[in-house]
């Protein structure tokens, strides 16, 4: 019972509700049901891992296919819209400056809502905007849908790196970035081998990539999934389970917390990390030769050598193979980079990723100068010309795939949880230069010669070639200075650096020995310390 005033001063005595004294909990954070619970992504079979891997590789050659197919038909364009050569070029430029934007909002965009919602919506829009570009009757529609197609299609670029690393551990991870990142290539080069206007095979061909990806891609964010197990659980028990809450739940969910995630988290990263600026800067540079060779190669052999469109189309095909040739160099390398994930306890070096890139960069250069030279001289007969240059090309794929491969895997191997904002900010910066170099490669390549524009693109290739030497002898010291990078392998080194000096102390005879791997450099303890 208690006294409460009235209006007039008098006091009057009213019962007081009965309250149940029932403790204030604290909030626990929901976590896995320990290191074997089979709702982490971690723990799915390996059939099941197999399957997503695959529907990821399948969602990346559909788009990056995509962005070259239109590029050796461009004379078509020209007939049937009547219109400038240069125009017709915007048709890949508008494309890959759509994978500038989309980034924007796929990448952090998954850390949010989702790798699984954020890649089947985005592939979903992808797929429909084909029908606009089938019936398209002007040229500004073509345009305006290529741009769109561009910033949805980027989509799978940039939400697969950080999807592998849900799923795979650092044994599996690498076959499967190996895997994924070789699509990246295999579709461009062969996207030019249909020389028609295909849209309405494009379209079906996105149809049946994204209905696979709605049947077999689960999500595999653990912030998300642990978000949603937090849900059920206090659904199945409001009362008892009231206190239960993911660490996902208390993101800032506002309008600009979520652009402050997908718009400026990817370009903050960029901006405070050398390993991803220098990087980039040298698969921008991968990227634009690409696509640079995407209207050299019909100077070279439509103009030059008069073939037809169709000829012209399958020399594309050695830039595939090149890529093909690729993955099964790296499949040793994965296969020894597995050796040594035991000692380094599942996380070794991201450095020991870079060989692939040091061998690449070596023969880029080469074979941009044999590429070039192989295609000029008209007194060499046109099949031996055309095999020479064929083989060029094998090579161009190879070393742009063992570079690029190696560099992607790096890229997640360092970053983690964090590659798909990594890989954002990274994919937006060689995608400009991916769309620019299109708009000036003919006139390039007809102003200076064949000869002479590929060894332009030699020498900037001779540049940069030292990038993964150096960061293999000091990425170690550079990702120390991280403010994104986990590096785990530096704490590792640590506890290994110490049991080796406990064993010396306690009068070891060399029990306890170094194990030398190939590709792993010795001055990193020194660096952990």
């Amino acid at each position: 019972m208690r006294e409460v005033a009235t209006k007039k001063n008098e006091k009057q005595v009213v019962a007081e509700p009965v309250v149940h004294d029932i403790p204030v909990q604290e909030e626990t954070v929901v976590t896995w049901d320990g290191p074997d619970d089979p709702n982490n992504p971690q723990n799915f079979s390996f059939g099941r891992k197999c399957s997503i891997t695959f529907v990821i590789c399948l969602l990346t050659i559909c788009t990056t296919f995509a962005s070259s197919a239109p590029a050796i038909a461009s004379q078509r364009l020209i007939e049937q819209f009547g219109i400038t050569e240069e125009v017709s070029d915007l048709v890949t430029t508008l494309f890959l400056l759509g994978y500038v934007t989309g980034p924007i909002f796929w990448g952090s965009g998954s850390e949010i809502f989702g790798r699984q919602l954020v890649l089947l919506l985005s592939m979903t829009v992808y797929t429909i905007l084909f029908i606009g570009q089938a019936l398209a009757t002007n040229i500004e529609t073509v345009l305006i849908l290529r741009f769109l197609s561009g910033t949805f299609g980027v989509a799978p670029l940039i939400v697969s790196g950080g999807l592998l690393a849900d799923i795979w551990n650092s044994r599996g991870r690498g076959y499967a970035v190996n895997l994924f990142a070789g699509c990246v290539f295999l579709g461009p080069s062969f996207g030019p081998v249909v020389v028609s206007w295909i849209y309405w095979v494009l379209m079906i061909f996105a149809a049946a990539c994204t209905l696979a990806g709605w049947l077999l891609l689960p999500e595999t964010y653990a912030p998300v999934l642990l978000a949603r197990k937090a849900r059920r659980l206090r659904a199945a028990d409001p009362i008892g389970n009231a206190n239960l809450v993911a660490a996902h739940d208390k993101l800032d969910k506002s309008l600009r917390g979520i652009a402050t995630r997908t718009i400026f988290h990817p370009w903050k990263m960029m901006a405070k990390e050398p390993i991803l600026i220098l990087l980039t800067a040298y698969m921008a540079l991968l990227y634009g030769v690409l696509y640079a060779l995407l209207e050299a190669f019909p100077v070279i052999f439509l103009v030059h050598r008069g073939f037809t469109v169709t000829q012209t189309g399958l020399i594309f095909i050695g830039i595939g193979v090149g890529g093909i040739l690729t993955t099964l160099i790296n499949l040793y390398f994965a296969y020894e980079f597995n050796k040594i994930v035991p000692k380094w306890k599942g996380f070794p070096p991201a450095e020991v990723r870079l060989p692939p890139a040091m061998i690449g960069s070596v023969i880029l250069v080469l074979s941009a100068l044999w590429l070039g030279w192989s295609g000029f001289y008209l007194s060499v007969p046109w099949y031996v010309a055309s095999l020479s240059f064929a083989t060029s090309t094998v090579f161009v794929g190879m070393s742009l795939s063992l570079i690029f491969i190696a560099f992607l895997v790096y890229i997640v191997d360092t970053y983690l949880m964090l590659s798909a904002s990594a890989l954002a900010s990274s994919t937006m910066v060689r995608s400009v230069v991916g769309a620019a170099f299109p708009l000036f490669t003919t006139q390039m390549y007809e102003n200076l010669g064949i000869q002479w524009a590929s060894t332009l693109i030699a020498c900037i290739s001779l540049l940069m070639a030292p990038i993964p030497f150096l960061f293999y002898k000091y990425g170690a010291k550079i990702r120390e200075r991280s403010q994104f990078a986990p590096c785990f392998d530096l704490k590792i080194a640590k506890e290994l650096a110490a049991e080796e000096a406990e064993a010396r102390d306690s009068g070891s005879s060399g029990d306890v020995k170094s194990q030398k791997v190939r590709g792993e450099f010795h001055c990193l303890f020194r660096h952990a310390g």
